[in-house]
């Protein structure tokens, strides 16, 4: 099912012919409202220490509970990404995030309540001077630092984590 026929009325005059326009909108055919599908903006975390070792989180809701992840999540209306990557890694860890880096970015869907979500998932190098406040919390179950040369790309829960995982692995020398 496309997670635009889960919008069966326009939500500006509540009509029932809010039909699809394209793979990506809507459009009243009564009063003319056009609302396009965009995605979420999601953010990811790459936190390393000193020994070369990769932060990363077991995952402690679903989906995918149970799997390893990276510290991040969606961002929340008003803020910039790396706002919410830096508040996601604080919720998360404990850790305060001096500076957050842009790296790169992946497209990814997000099943929640049964409705697929399409993401843009935002991938960022946190520099963090104080590790001695780690810790799981919110969504995290676990936290644990993985020397670069154990992480594997396919123990991570979600197609755009593997990727960033593997584009990221490729800029560091074991």
């Amino acid at each position: 099912m496309h997670p635009l026929d889960k919008f069966t009325h326009c939500p500006v005059c509540g009509s029932k012919r809010f039909d699809i326009n394209d793979g990506k909108s809507k459009r009243c055919a009564d009063c003319g409202y056009e609302y396009y599908l965009n995605p979420s903006s999601a953010n990811a975390a790459f936190v390393v220490n000193d020994r070369r070792e990769l932060l990363v989180e077991r995952r402690g809701r679903e989906p995918q509970k149970g799997m390893l992840d990276l510290p991040g999540g969606f961002a929340d209306i008003g803020e910039t990404a790396e706002q919410g990557v830096i508040r996601e890694v604080l919720e998360e860890t404990g850790l305060v995030v001096a500076r957050a880096e842009y790296l790169f970015s992946f497209p990814n869907t997000y099943l929640y309540s049964g409705l697929i979500v399409p993401t843009l998932d935002l991938f960022f190098r946190c520099y963090v001077a104080d590790l001695s406040t780690l810790r799981a919390a919110d969504d995290a179950a676990e936290v644990m630092w993985i020397p670069f040369e154990q992480v594997h790309p396919c123990d991570f829960a979600f197609d755009s984590i593997r990727k960033g995982v593997e584009e990221f692995l490729k800029t560091v020398n074991f």
